[in-house]
């Protein structure tokens, strides 16, 4: 077998996996990314609109906490002109009040201005004034990258898997402190958790918290306070500690505009998480995707996405093939917002019955195949948590089974287990244990995964074949019906959701032939073109 360099797609497979099938999937999964596309592209979202919004600079609350994006946007639904897109109507009172955009939406805020009844200025001359407007705004963005590069030039990229773990306190400044002794104790990634059921609320709260149930508030601020906090720790320590939240839900474009605006790194961005386990309308949330996602792929931030979440509601075993064909899905989507193979965390999970003869071989088998077939991506590794108990002996052992399969397979997001994940939510002394657990494990391990091969049709290429074989039938069987209609058949994750069904599909607009959204085009030319 010819040595295999990481990330080198030219090498042949441990697994011996047929590569033609692999391309055949590829393209299927394109056309049925290509066939929902078709869709998402003749609607715009309140979401979108508010996420626009806040790219041009609105922000702000007024004087009953309603953030000034949501004021803005509904006095243009109101007059249900929506369809034509919120840019048009702020670009024309620039023009007529000659102000900002946030002058404008404090006049909206005290009831001092209607845009929607402004007489009309020049369409050409609205358009000019908006891109010049949004170029100014995404050069902002384009800077928090730069500094992203900068920093990482100084300190030096780690190589191995990234140590990822959570905090989640309700108060951002409690975070913050807990934030800064997990890089201390040896993480690479904060992720800071959302307080339970902020993916449905339909507007991002404002400033800065110190209350939440289960997680933290995302809000501009906890996002600027956070990414400054890690920022110190990363000049103490001499490497640079990443930042991760969440966009999925009603407000995707809102929160992944807001990462991008605070340089955060990684966010989870997945529509499919929302439609399944959220029951957020399929129609709103992967139009809300397609726009975040391009708003991800310019901020240079690496999504994750959330087919590891299949494998809580659904047999680890019985389904592999469904995360598989969800991750061939999703590389595709991703691909049509401009996101590079380098930002695409796709998501899979640890997550069998441990009383399953030979399991540690299957999800060696499963983890070795994502690594073969998506080189480049950063793949996003979620940890045992199923099947844990109140044993926290054997929790710390199914933790030290999950390390070995990243090193060896040369995961890249690697999210912590916890040893008493079962019990309560996990201590500082316990994020400890496991962060020793895991570097013990990566430092020892460190290069095995180039010193073995596997049996020729052994129980691993076997495991491996059978789970790509099953993947592409259900691509095939999702092209046929179309990604609606399997997702209304409850295919993933054994859940079904109803097409006109759900929440958020009361901010689903179609467009209208004028419809203008100016940093769509912005962002295309940059990312698909490289434009400056």
């Amino acid at each position: 077998m010819i040595e295999k360099k990481k990330g080198d797609i030219n090498q042949r497979s441990k697994l011996d996996l047929d590569q033609k099938k692999i391309e055949s999937a590829r393209k299927l999964a394109n056309k049925i990314a290509l066939k929902t596309q078709n869709v998402i592209e003749q609607y715009t979202t309140t979401s979108i609109e508010r996420s626009v919004c806040r790219l041009l600079g609105i922000d702000g609350v007024d004087n009953y906490n309603v953030p000034l994006p949501n004021l803005v946007v509904d006095q243009v639904q109101r007059a249900n002109k929506l369809e034509k897109g919120v840019a048009l109507f702020i670009g024309n009172a620039m023009l007529s009040e000659q102000d900002s955009p946030q002058r404008i939406a404090g006049s909206i805020s005290r009831g001092e201005i209607d845009i929607t009844s402004l007489n009309f200025n020049d369409i050409d001359s609205i358009k000019r004034i908006l891109i010049n407007k949004s170029k100014e705004r995404l050069n902002l963005i384009e800077k928090k990258s730069s500094q992203r590069q900068e920093l990482l030039k100084k300190y030096g990229e780690k190589s191995g898997p990234y140590i990822y773990v959570i905090v989640a306190t309700g108060n951002i400044y409690e975070d913050i402190t807990q934030a800064k002794a997990a890089a201390r104790q040896g993480a690479d990634i904060i992720a800071v958790i959302r307080s339970t059921a902020q993916s449905l609320l339909d507007y991002v709260p404002y400033g800065a918290t110190t209350e939440g149930f289960g997680g933290t508030f995302a809000t501009q601020e906890n996002f600027r306070l956070m990414r400054n906090a890690l920022d110190e720790v990363s000049e103490e320590l001499g490497r640079y500690i990443r930042l991760t939240n969440y966009c999925s839900g009603l407000c995707m474009p809102e929160i992944a505009t807001m990462g991008a605006l605070e340089r955060l790194d990684v966010m989870l961005n997945d529509a499919l998480y929302g439609i399944l386990f959220r029951d957020i309308n399929m129609k709103r949330t992967l139009i809300d995707q397609y726009f975040s996602r391009m708003i991800n792929a310019y901020a240079g931030v690496i999504i994750n996405t959330g087919e590891d979440n299949y494998l809580t509601t659904a047999d680890a075993y019985e389904n592999a093939h469904t995360v598989l064909a969800s991750q061939f899905i999703n590389e595709q989507f991703a691909f049509l917002t401009g996101l590079k193979e380098e930002q695409m965390g796709l998501g899979h999970a640890y997550e069998m019955d441990p009383s399953i003869e030979n399991g540690f071989l299957y999800e060696l088998a499963q983890a070795q195949m994502s690594r073969e077939i998506f080189p480049k991506a950063p793949l996003k590794y979620m940890p045992p948590t199923k099947f844990k108990t109140g044993n926290i002996f054997k929790a710390h052992i199914q933790d030290a089974l999950f390390n070995m399969i990243t090193i060896i397979t040369d995961q890249k997001i690697h999210l912590l287990g916890m040893l008493t994940e079962a019990i309560h939510t996990p201590f500082l002394s316990d994020r400890a244990l496991s962060i020793e657990n895991a570097k013990y494990i990566f430092r020892n391990l460190k290069n095995l995964g180039d010193e073995i091969s596997f049996k020729k049709n052994g129980i691993i290429q076997k495991r491996a074949k059978e789970v790509l074989d099953k993947a592409y039938k259900l691509l095939e069987e999702v092209y046929s019906l179309g990604l609606f209609d399997t997702i209304e058949r409850g295919i993933f994750a054994g859940i079904s959701r109803n097409i006109n069904g759900g929440k958020g599909i009361e901010g689903v607009i179609k467009k209208d032939v004028s419809y203008y959204n100016p940093f769509i085009d912005l962002m295309q030319k940059k990312l698909f073109r490289g434009d400056k």
